[in-house]
Parts: C-alpha cells; structure tokens; sequence
C-alpha cells in the first residue's frame, strides 16, 4: 500500500471517494496490491472509463482526456500499483 497519507483526488475528478480501500487484481496478470481509499478511487474512475468508452464504441475527446489525466495522477502517486495494475 502507498505511504503517502496526503493524498487528495484533483478538481477535475467526478468519481466517488470510497471510505475505505481494498486489494485490486490485475485482470491479465493476476498479480493483487493494496490500494488506500483515494487510490481505489481512481483506480475505479480509470477502469469504469475505460470501459464505458470501449462499450460506446467511441471515444470523446473530454473521455480521452480524463482518463489520461486519471492514469497521469496514479503515475505520479503510486508508481508501483501502476506498474502492476495499469501498465
């Protein structure tokens, strides 16, 4: 799990802010990692935008653009649980 406790969604974030965090699996790869609540978060935001934009057939710029900025902000805060549940 990430040690930053400081950790805060952006503005631009419209997703819910969970409680509490959880362990996410990697679908691909089966490899698990702990997420706080504010990661789990966005790692929720990205994974639902993902799909959304994949079921629509199509892509907005404003989508695109938000997921972009959902997967920028989990580089930048937990490298690692990118690394494994992103990349």
């Amino acid at each position: 799990m990430s040690t930053k406790t400081k950790q805060q969604l952006p503005k631009w974030f419209h997703g819910e802010l969970y409680e509490y965090g959880g362990t996410v699996r990697n679908r691909f790869s089966g490899e698990e990692y702990e997420l706080n609540n504010v990661e789990l978060s966005m790692y929720d935001f990205i994974i639902g935008s993902t799909m959304v934009m994949e079921m629509a057939g199509g892509y907005k710029h404003t989508d695109v653009n938000e997921l972009r900025k959902g997967l920028d902000w989990f580089r930048q805060h937990n490298a690692e649980a990118y690394m494994i549940l992103l990349d």
